[in-house]
């Protein structure tokens, strides 16, 4: 659930996403210095975290777990989770109101099968349809009903003072960006410009 998007995702009934997150300025790579100490690293070791590696990582997997979880409490007692609130929410973005099930897999920060238990709970509530694509005869389409884009609406203020008091008002707006921009980092799976630098010269000595 962590790694999720439904922050970034939900609407007002009005068509604003609350507490969305633009795409990040892309900064120019910065440009590599000649390196003549280069180290090549073997694989056959374990390359075991220091101290400080070790902190940052614990924190990240422990504070990303909890948020996840504060979340979806904060939700719990207006009868949803956090993963139901993220299908309404991505149905709601929609021209049509409407997504395949196999996309919505790709997007959503859950398994295909939690995805479906979830569909299925908000169906039984009527707040969302299941039918065959028209468009092609191909596929199946998970649509937002009028019932569900009203709770959208109740439950989009609830869920945005939560993502509020849970993150966005505990960092100050360079910090927030930043750590979108870092998020991106991990999310696109490949080293930053800056590490990019830091392994071009492990050593420190450019051009020496």
């Amino acid at each position: 659930m962590l790694m999720n998007p439904v922050v970034n995702r939900q609407r007002r009934p009005g068509g604003e996403v609350p507490g969305a997150v633009p795409d990040w300025p892309q900064a120019a790579p910065p440009a590599v210095p000649p390196c003549d100490n280069r180290t090549v690293v073997s694989l056959e070791q374990p390359r075991w975290l220091d101290d400080d590696e070790q902190l940052a990582w614990r924190t990240f997997l422990r504070a990303s777990s909890e948020l996840m979880a504060a979340l979806d409490a904060d939700l719990l007692p207006q009868g949803v989770s956090l993963s139901e609130y993220e299908i309404l929410a991505m149905l709601s973005e929609e021209p049509d109101s409407d997504i395949r099930m196999s996309v919505l897999a790709d997007l959503v920060s859950q398994s295909r099968s939690r995805l479906t238990h979830a569909a299925n709970r908000l169906e039984r509530r009527g707040w969302v349809a299941r039918q065959r694509s028209e468009r092609d005869g191909r596929g199946v389409l998970l649509s937002l009903t009028p019932e569900g884009r009203a709770a959208v609406g109740s439950l989009a203020p609830v869920h945005l003072e939560s993502v509020r008091a849970r993150l966005v008002d505990l960092l100050t707006r360079e910090e927030l960006l930043e750590l979108g921009r870092l998020m991106q980092v991990l999310r696109g799976g490949e080293p930053s410009p800056a590490r990019r630098a830091q392994d071009a010269c492990p050593g420190g000595s450019a051009g020496s």
